[in-house]
């Protein structure tokens, strides 16, 4: 028993080891949406979940209501799906049209048509990684799991083996349609949250929540 746990543990440093190695998936300006000529690097984002950015002078509270559009799977060539099926790309824009909604609720009314003081939200879900089922647990109490992934919590980085979840927010003033604030995000759960590495989507659909009520906090 004991000699299993040493293998265990040597092949899980391994396994560490070779992810440290590997860069993790990047997002990109995806040439398919609408904002992509304006989106550019964000220098002040250090932590990799907003590369990409545009924004224009807004007074947010001028606004009280908000459309929110079907959230759109990304098709283009640069989508960073993998080998992720279709249907789990279906479940995880339905909960993000649900997550969103329930966020943006809490600061706006949801509207329906275009008018005054009111924004319309785009939202295209451009890329997702599956967490690995059993190891990404696993790797959360494994003496060498345990010290990358801690490692990477003080980074604010993401987990070994753990799902993220990357999309692209488009907001429009709805009267004029003029864009007014776009950027990408990758969004994953910390390291340490145990709860988000069971099931292959409950990591990718942490970064939603994530993801949500980050965008309600910038429209405060």
């Amino acid at each position: 028993m004991e000699k299993l746990v040493k293998v265990r543990h040597v092949l899980m440093a391994a396994a560490c080891v070779a992810l440290i190695g590997c860069s993790s998936v990047t997002p990109v300006a995806y040439s398919g949406i609408a904002s992509a000529p304006y989106l550019r690097p964000n220098p002040q984002d250090d932590s990799g979940r907003v590369p990409y950015r545009f924004s224009s002078q807004t007074d947010w509270q001028q606004y009280t209501k908000v459309i929110i559009d079907p959230v759109v799977v990304y098709r283009g060539a640069d989508n960073q799906f993998g080998d992720m099926r279709d249907e789990d790309k279906a479940a995880l824009a339905s909960y993000m049209q649900t997550r969103f909604a329930e966020k943006l609720r809490g600061r706006f009314e949801i509207a329906t048509a275009p008018g005054p003081n009111t924004l319309r939200l785009k939202l295209t879900l451009t890329g997702a990684k599956t967490s690995t089922p059993v190891i990404s647990t696993l790797s959360r109490f494994d003496i060498a799991g345990g010290i990358y992934n801690g490692v990477q919590t003080v980074r604010g980085r993401e987990g070994a083996f753990t799902g993220s979840v990357i999309y692209a927010v488009e907001i429009y003033d709805a009267a004029s349609n003029r864009l007014i604030n776009a950027y990408v995000s990758k969004q994953y759960p910390s390291p340490m949250n145990i709860g988000a590495s069971f099931g292959s989507l409950a990591a990718s659909k942490t970064g939603i929540e994530k993801g949500a009520d980050a965008l309600v906090a910038q429209l405060k």
